[in-house]
């Protein structure tokens, strides 16, 4: 489901909608005139049917938000990582072979995060890069360190170790997102209640309002928004890179963060 484009799962959702609804009413037409206590019925799992979808979009949106925000932190957090790193860089004696490997290494992380994540083979292509950056960085480093150990050095080598922590928390907060048993569980519920609708106005022999219509439109757009933040890079809504494309900009000037 995540490889499919938002549009399509949403266009497909908001026809299955309607196709629920004119085949619940189809059936509740077909039916004889209910009763009191046959109204009240449906109208008991109506409202509980929509009960449960309010709390399965509203849990829902919530896990979507929540790793947004994580994605997000993670960004700032990498940013953060390799800005110390370039910081304490000042403090070697041979800075001047470390910089280029470091800013190459930045430069490759900021050129992933420009992938779309369905482009599975060049993400996957970026991220061995940089692992390679960082490996020829971290050899520089040891050399440096075991040529001259001192509190410089080893502060250096720490930065390193966070900056390698940060990839993999970054990478792994992206490949994070809300479980497809529970989307397809709000999808089941959505369509569900479309057609107890249908089926409601079908046996009461009434018509579905534009009211009523306007209620699986405003779920369908709510259901885009979730979709669109569980995807970071791709739809409307995007984790902001501004935190490493200043860095790397900064870098690349020579100048401090």
């Amino acid at each position: 489901m995540y490889d499919v484009p938002t549009i399509w799962i949403v266009i497909a959702l908001l026809g299955g909608m309607f196709l629920t609804m004119y085949l619940g009413r189809r059936l509740g037409k077909s039916r004889p005139p209910r009763d009191d206590g046959e109204t009240g019925q449906v109208t008991a799992t109506q409202a509980s049917l929509l009960g449960i979808l309010g709390l399965l979009l509203g849990f829902t949106f919530s896990v979507a938000l929540g790793r947004h925000d994580a994605r997000s932190a993670a960004v700032v957090a990498e940013a953060n990582a390799i800005g110390t790193a370039w910081l304490r860089t000042e403090y070697l004696e041979d800075a001047d072979s470390v910089k280029p490997a470091l800013l190459a290494y930045a430069a490759e992380r900021v050129a992933a995060s420009t992938v779309p994540v369905t482009e599975k083979e060049k993400r996957d292509n970026l991220i061995a890069s940089a692992e390679e950056a960082f490996a020829n960085l971290w050899a520089i480093a040891s050399e440096i360190t075991r040529e001259n150990s001192s509190p410089a050095t080893v502060a250096f080598s720490n930065s390193l170790n966070d900056v390698i922590d940060e990839l993999s928390a970054r990478d792994a907060a992206i490949d994070r997102h809300v479980p497809e048993i529970v989307l397809i569980m709000l999808y089941a519920t959505f369509l569900l209640s479309g057609g107890l609708l249908g089926y409601a106005s079908g046996a009461g022999r009434t018509r579905i309002t534009a009211t009523a219509l306007m209620m699986p439109v405003l779920i369908v757009a709510l259901v885009f928004v979730i979709i669109d933040l569980d995807r970071p890079r791709r739809g409307l809504i995007t984790v902001d890179q501004s935190p490493m494309n200043a860095v790397l900009d900064v870098m690349r000037k020579g100048g401090q963060t």
